[in-house]
């Protein structure tokens, strides 16, 4: 299927290496996303435009709501509460005691309140991953054997999760507890696009249980069915597009992140837009994100 000629806008030309977890606080009318090699969590208040960087002391890639005074973060060192005034850090739990070779990577908050978080070898060893589920401090790993852990989504009624392991590129899709966020069978692959080039990056639901997600080195935003069916394809500015999220008013408009993690100087040169955030409207609406239940 050929993409749609890209028509939405940059919403932030800061540039970030390694651009990823875009996540939309209805809340506040916030964009936050990370630049995980570069240890930076970014904001940008929409109605105002702001946006500011909020160094970190260590790689992160997920950020989620608890409340107006508090987030949440995945990092390379467990997951932590971060003061909203003053950008300290509490850690909260640990994913993998004691295992440092590993970091987060693609994550996201069930509509039950709890966590789902990816973990990957900081070199991206093969298999050195996993899927954790989160809530109330325990931790429950999910699927193992993981080398690149992407498009954790859910649908709007939490019965249904869905995740990728970039490496292998089948979207699988698992039944879940919608009061738990918690697997009830195995899970079983959705859409299988191995022989397709490029990978399947962070994913999205709307409240159709479409899913969006972003092809890793195609440049390309796909939609695909609950059923797994290839609606249509859009084209982005950069080809290491990362992961999307809705967000405005009516949460009809998708934010993208993007990398240059990898490119050469000639390829960054050609590839102007890599790192940098953009937006595109589409005709879905996208679920409000769900705060981080402590």
């Amino acid at each position: 299927m050929s993409a749609t000629p890209f028509a939405g806008h940059v919403l932030s030309s800061t540039v970030c290496e390694l651009g990823e977890g875009p996540s939309y606080e209805v809340e506040t009318d916030t964009l936050w996303w990370f630049d995980i090699l570069g240890r930076t969590l970014h904001e940008l208040h929409l109605a105002s435009r702001e946006q500011q960087a909020h160094p970190l002391p260590v790689m992160a890639s997920v950020v989620a709501r608890i409340d107006d005074e508090k987030q949440l973060l995945a990092t390379e060192s467990g997951l932590f509460i971060r003061n909203r005034v003053d950008g300290t850090l509490s850690l909260y739990c640990e994913l993998e005691p004691g295992r440092r070779s590993n970091r987060s990577n693609d994550g996201r908050i069930h509509p039950s309140g709890s966590l789902w978080i990816g973990t990957m070898g900081k070199g991206a060893e093969d298999g050195a991953g996993a899927i954790y589920h989160v809530a109330q401090g325990q931790v429950t790993k999910l699927f193992g054997d993981i080398s690149i852990p992407n498009s954790i989504c859910f649908s709007a009624d939490g019965r249904n999760g869905h995740f990728v392991d970039t490496r292998v590129n089948r979207l699988m899709r698992v039944a879940l507890d919608p009061a738990t966020g918690l697997p009830t069978g195995p899970a079983s692959v959705l859409v299988d696009t191995s022989n397709r080039p490029g990978g399947m990056d962070g994913s999205v639901c709307d409240t159709n249980g479409n899913i969006w997600n972003a092809r890793w080195g195609e440049g390309q935003l796909d939609c695909y069915s609950a059923d797994g069916v290839h609606l249509s394809a859009h084209a982005l500015p950069a080809k290491r597009t990362t992961c999307p999220a809705f967000f405005g008013p009516d949460l009809d408009t998708l934010a993208i992140t993007s990398a240059w993690e990898g490119l050469s100087a000639a390829e960054r040169e050609e590839d102007q837009h890599a790192g940098q955030l953009f937006g595109l409207a589409v005709e879905a609406r996208g679920i409000a994100e769900a705060a981080f239940r402590l």
